[in-house]
């Protein structure tokens, strides 16, 4: 560890365990408000980033741009995001589709596809610059308490080495399987989707033209999103007692497979890059905030990526904790208020329960094969190319303007809101 990461840690006002993709953009975003923070990171750094930067394929929000743009993110990044400017959803099977073109709102996109790797390694510089941030890595929680005035964890390194943190205010940014969610006893509701989801990049004849798909088919859904350089970004999600099957084909077996479901929408898949996959669970947490605690990110909630809402909304979490923390500050309240943290439950509370409610409900929709199910889809296609206004409200849910938009994520007008 470097000299910064490796000294005497004093007593500080936030500290944040899980340093993926919403713990270091929360970060970035307290640092500018001038409270010292402790990052308690698992992975090493360098040749071992976070798990979160990872292969998978970021669909971000317009919301979120705004808010990365806001926090520095941006000028760090090595590839630039690729722009969405057209949204094509379909079932296989079902009647119609619906699609979303951004300049019917008169907007440039609804957002951009960028890899996790490459958005981590653009966090982890920005991490770099920030003044009032120290990092604790690699390191692992292994006690918390939580009383009144403070909280305090105790970390432990490698090398067997354990300290004690105090600060005002405990973040659990630890991912879905929240060590600091469970050590406080805070329960999750969970649902396996007996799905797994497998990401890689991909080429094809025809060019993605800022196109994002998703289509629906009895299997589970399959995305393909654009990416620079004209590659695109592919999920397929398969039945989970057929993941180890998929997960030993060869290059050409798994392009036949991504084929046979996506169809020929860019005619032939060409080659096909490294592969990940995961199961599917949703959870949500009973709770988001206890004593000197708050839940943002995975830790809150893991949704199923049908949307591709699970980044954006931890986001949200992170940006609404910052604004809210900011606040206060103002009032004289040290991170940690009482009052604060149940302002911060009740303004995620719209926005998290729609987002929820709205991937589950689509995945367990389109996993349903009945004739009655699949004509009411059909007629919901329709619905939604025919009726003024529905489609609006969907393309203002899946750009991030849903409930109470935190303010980063509004953009430099402030004027995205009402779109």
């Amino acid at each position: 560890m470097s000299e910064r990461e490796n000294r005497d840690l004093p007593d500080v006002d936030v500290i944040i365990v899980g340093a993926g993709l919403v713990g270091a953009s929360l970060a970035c975003a307290l640092d500018a408000l001038g409270l010292r923070s402790v990052l308690v990171e698992a992975s090493a750094g360098g040749a071992q980033p976070a798990p979160s930067f990872d292969e998978r394929n970021l669909a971000l929000g317009r919301a979120s741009m705004n808010a990365l743009a806001s926090l520095g993110v941006w000028r760090h990044i090595n590839t630039p995001p690729e722009s969405i400017r057209r949204v094509h959803v379909s079932s296989r099977g079902d009647f119609g589709s619906v699609v979303l073109e951004a300049e019917d709102y008169r907007l440039d996109a609804f957002g951009a596809v960028v890899i996790a790797r490459e958005l981590g390694a653009a966090l982890e510089a920005r991490l770099d610059e920030l003044q009032h941030l120290q990092r604790l890595r690699p390191a692992r929680v292994v006690d918390v308490q939580t009383g009144a005035d403070r909280a305090r964890v105790r970390v432990e390194t490698p090398d067997g080495a354990s300290r004690d943190i105090e600060a005002r205010l405990l973040v659990a940014a630890d991912g879905s399987h929240s060590a600091i969610r469970a050590s406080l006893g805070i329960s999750a509701e969970q649902h396996d989707y007996q799905q797994h989801l497998f990401v890689a990049t991909a080429t094809a004849e025809q060019d993605h033209d800022g196109c994002a798909w998703e289509r629906f088919t009895p299997e589970g859904p399959v995305a393909v999103l654009p990416l620079a350089g004209g590659r695109l970004g592919t999920i397929c999600t398969v039945r989970a007692d057929a993941a180890d099957a998929v997960a030993a084909l060869d290059d050409d077996g798994y392009r036949e497979l991504l084929q046979s479901r996506f169809g020929y929408r860019l005619g032939r898949i060409g080659r096909i890059g490294k592969r990940s996959h995961y199961p599917l669970t949703l959870i949500k947490a009973e709770h988001l905030v206890a004593e000197r605690t708050v839940l943002v990110g995975n830790a809150a909630q893991t949704l199923h990526p049908i949307g591709a809402q699970g980044f954006n909304l931890g986001l949200r979490d992170a940006l609404t904790l910052a604004e809210v923390l900011e606040a206060g500050l103002r009032e004289g309240h040290e991170p940690g208020n009482a009052d604060d943290l149940r302002d911060y439950a009740r303004r995620r509370e719209a926005d998290r329960e729609e987002t929820l409610s709205f991937s589950d409900g689509l995945a367990r929709l389109f996993g349903m094969t009945q004739p009655s199910v699949r004509l009411a889809r059909s007629l919901g296609f329709a619905a939604l190319n025919g009726i003024p206004g529905l489609a609006e409200r969907l393309a203002a849910g899946a750009m991030g303007f849903r409930g109470d938009v935190p303010r980063l994520a509004l953009g430099a007008s402030g004027m995205e809101r009402s779109t």
